[in-house]
């Protein structure tokens, strides 16, 4: 068998993070490289010993998991990150796989499973857990239609919906456009139509892309 993937573990409970390292320890093909109960001394540490995967939590004391990321792999790219957490919610998952996050597995999964969820990251895969996943993909449904409903919108709606969003009132959007406020209400209702909203809120939310699973 050729070399061992080497795995560090950056957790803040120390039950969690001891046994994690036993799990890595135990398996064949496999070595842990190091532990860590903070972020802090995640960041400098992790360049040195490059590892070929870091297991990250995301709520650590101090500096976040997913701030350890963007800075870890600003300096080392090749490092690989599985995060490792408690967290279901779409946001977290888009912030950590935005960092350079490679895959997403939550804490309740069976120690078999971890392992062969690092093999494949370790062989060029991005696990993740089925409901993540799912997660994930209409996520990013979600977002291309957005996408599509923001590019019906003619250039002047555009202007509109962008002075919405720096919250201009009615009569701010008629100044800055050189319209009357009548034009000004006439477009909104338009673009509320084209994106299928109701109200700014939520056009706002559309127009930067907000998600929402």
């Amino acid at each position: 068998m050729g070399k061992p993937i080497k795995v560090c573990v950056v957790e803040d409970i120390d039950e969690v993070r001891l046994g994690v390292r036993r799990i890595i320890d135990d398996a064949e093909g496999f070595a842990c490289a190091g532990t860590f109960d903070n972020a802090e001394d995640a960041v400098t540490m992790l360049p040195d010993i490059c590892p070929d995967i870091v297991l990250m939590d995301i709520n650590l004391p101090g500096m976040s998991g997913i701030e350890c990321i963007r800075k870890v792999k600003a300096e080392n790219s090749a490092i690989q990150f599985m995060m490792f957490t408690i967290y279901e919610d779409s946001e977290q998952v888009f912030d950590a796989l935005s960092a350079g996050a490679n895959g997403y597995l939550l804490k309740k999964t069976s120690h078999d499973k971890i392992l062969d969820a690092l093999k494949e990251l370790y062989e060029g895969g991005a696990p993740m857990s089925s409901y993540i996943a799912r997660k994930v993909v209409v996520a990013f449904q979600k977002t291309s239609e957005t996408n599509k409903e923001v590019e019906s919108l003619s250039p002047r709606e555009m202007d509109v919906l962008q002075l919405l969003a720096k919250g201009y009132l009615y009569k701010e959007i008629s100044d800055n456009l050189d319209i009357s406020t009548g034009t000004v209400r006439q477009h909104i209702h338009k673009i509320y139509e084209k994106l299928h909203v109701q109200n700014r809120t939520e056009a706002v939310n559309k127009y930067y892309g907000r998600r929402e699973v």
